[in-house]
C-alpha cells in the first residue's frame, strides 16, 4: 500500500489498523521481530515510537526507514519535541523525504524525569503544534528559515496524539480544537481507551470540529490490552491522559493472587470484551502491545 492509499484509508470510512513498534536497543533490526511483524497481514501500517517515556531507543527516523524497507509497508514515524530543536527536526523531516518516510506522528514528548537517561536535558522548544507547522511549511515549499526549497517535497502527512481522558472534559475539547486548528492534521491517535463513553466523547467532538470547520481529521482509537495487575496499576498511576476503570484493577488484582495464568486469562477476557464493544462504535484502531505481535492475533 502506498502512502496516499494509506492516508485515504485512514480518512474514509474503511477500517484501519496500525501496530506500534518500539525499536530494540541495537544497531540492527531484530530479525525475529521482523519475521513476526511480516505475518501481521491485517495491519495497514506500523507506528515506530520515539523513545517513549524518555527511555533510550535508537533514532525513530532511521528505525522507521529500516522498518519500512524490511516490512514493505508504510511506517508512521513518531517524532517528539523533547530531544531536538526545530532546526534538527525540520532537517530530519526534509532529508527523510527522499527515503520515502512521509508520515509522522508528532508529539511534545514525555518528560526526562520518567526515563532512564537522567543526565540528559529535555529540549521542549515548543509543543507538538510547532512540528505540525513545520510540516505545513515544508509542504508549501518553505524551510524553517523562510527560504524556499530548491525542489518540492513529496507530500508529508502529519498525525497527532490526543489524551483518552481528562478530569475536566472541557479541557479535552479545547485540546482537540487547538491541535486541529494549528496545522493540517490528517488523524488524531488517542492514548489507550478503556471505556465506550470515552470513545464516544472523542468521536463526537472530533466530528463536531470537522463539521464546523470543513475539515476531515480521522480519529484512531488507541488500544492496549491490560494483561496484568502491574500493567493496570501503571496505566492508572503513571500514564497521563489515560483512565482505567477500578473494576478492571480489582479483577486483575484478584486474578494476580491466583497465579500468572489466571491473571493473563482475566486480562485477555476483559480486554477482548472492551474491543468488541469499541468495534461496534468505530473501525479504526492503533494496537499497542510492548512489541508482542503474537498478542494481536488474539484480537483480530
Amino acid at each position: 500500500m502506498d502512502i496516499e492509499s494509506l492516508v485515504g484509508k485512514i480518512q474514509n470510512k474503511s477500517s484501519f489498523l496500525s501496530f506500534e513498534i518500539s525499536p530494540n536497543i541495537s544497531a540492527r533490526l531484530d530479525k525475529e521481530l521482523v519475521v513476526a511483524l511480516r505475518s501481521l497481514q491485517e495491519v495497514d501500517a506500523f507506528v515506530c515510537t520515539d523513545s517513549p517515556l524518555a527511555r533510550f531507543k535508537p533514532s525513530s527516523i532511521l528505525s522507521s526507514v529500516k522498518l519500512q524497507q524490511a516490512l514493505n509497508k508504510p511506517v508512521i514515524c513518531t517524532l517528539s519535541m523533547r530531544d531536538r530543536n526545530s532546526i534538527a527536526l525540520c532537517g530530519d523531516i526534509l532529508a527523510a523525504n527522499e527515503l520515502g518516510l512521509r508520515t509522522f506522528l508528532t508529539l511534545s514528548g514525555d518528560s526526562i524525569k520518567y526515563g532512564d537517561c537522567k543526565e540528559s536535558k529535555g529540549v521542549f522548544e515548543e509543543s507538538s503544534l510547532k512540528l505540525g507547522k513545520i510540516i505545513d511549511s515544508l509542504n508549501a515549499g518553505v524551510a524553517l528559515n523562510g527560504k524556499p526549497l530548491k525542489e518540492p517535497v513529496d507530500r508529508i502527512y502529519n498525525f497527532q496524539v490526543i489524551n483518552a481522558y481528562a478530569n475536566n472534559p472541557q479541557s479535552l475539547i479545547h485540546k482537540i480544537e487547538k491541535k486541529l486548528g494549528a496545522s493540517k492534521v490528517y488523524a488524531l491517535f488517542t492514548q489507550p481507551v478503556y471505556s465506550l463513553q470515552a470513545a464516544e466523547f472523542l468521536l463526537t467532538h472530533v466530528e463536531k470540529y470537522n463539521v464546523a470547520n470543513h475539515t476531515n481529521c480521522a480519529l484512531v482509537l488507541g488500544f492496549y490490552p491490560v494483561m496484568s495487575y502491574k500493567g493496570a496499576l501503571f496505566l492508572r498511576d503513571k500514564l497521563p491522559g489515560v483512565y482505567i476503570p477500578d473494576e478492571w484493577v480489582q479483577k486483575l488484582e484478584n486474578a494476580h493472587h491466583k497465579g500468572v495464568d489466571e491473571e493473563k486469562k482475566v486480562g485477555l477476557e476483559i480486554s477482548l470484551a472492551l474491543l468488541e464493544r469499541l468495534k461496534g462504535l468505530h473501525n479504526k484502531f492503533h494496537f499497542m502491545s510492548a512489541n508482542k505481535p503474537h498478542l494481536l492475533k488474539s484480537f483480530i
